[in-house]
């Protein structure tokens, strides 16, 4: 029985979503795997430093991308 997931529409930059496929490329996944896999990882960093978290709202950072 396959798994119920949340489907959101999601848009990315052309370089944001080059370099995303690359790497899923390189990782044998899809884009689309990759992505959940990238936000997986990062909840799961964010949850084990939680005691480092401020109250403040995030701040996006400068990319280039």
């Amino acid at each position: 029985m396959a798994e119920n997931k949340k489907q959101i529409p999601l848009r990315l930059s052309p370089k944001l979503y080059n370099a995303i496929a690359a790497w899923a490329e390189d990782d044998f996944r899809s884009v689309n795997g990759q992505i959940e896999y990238l936000l997986t990882e990062c909840v799961r960093q964010r949850r084990k430093n939680e005691k480092n978290v401020s109250d403040e709202p995030d701040v996006p950072a400068e990319s280039d991308l």
